[in-house]
């Protein structure tokens, strides 16, 4: 859940997410963006995408087309693939700084990370 004020982030993880996990992330997401990585926006077949390893939110129901955004690392490898709606940037270096503000349970397995990006 993204918004322009904030992130809102569920990941599965058993247990409480450390502060130095927390401390890690927020590196290799700040990491990332000051590389300034391409943003790549292909409409594929749902499918498609997620065979090809795209990630998609918990839950959400999408169409039979739909909107994948990869982000490609120095290697050429893949770093990010997501099946997503919203608008986005071309590159990550236009996102700013990342800080992560809390984590929380969300249920049975799920940890919530709220975040921003200022």
């Amino acid at each position: 859940n993204v918004t322009s004020e904030r992130l809102r982030i569920d990941v599965s993880h058993g247990e409480k997410i450390t502060d130095d996990e927390l401390r890690m992330v927020e590196a290799i997401v700040n990491q990332r963006l000051a590389e300034d990585l391409p943003v790549i926006n292909e409409v594929v077949d749902r499918d498609e995408a997620l065979k090809a390893g795209a990630l998609a939110e918990f839950g959400a129901k999408y169409p039979k087309q739909v909107s994948v955004y990869t982000i490609i690392d120095q290697t050429g490898d893949v770093f990010s693939r997501e099946l997503c709606g919203g608008p986005h940037v071309t590159h990550t270096g236009e996102l700013g700084h990342f800080e992560i503000l809390k984590e929380e349970a969300s249920g049975a397995g799920i940890r919530r990370i709220r975040a921003r990006v200022v």
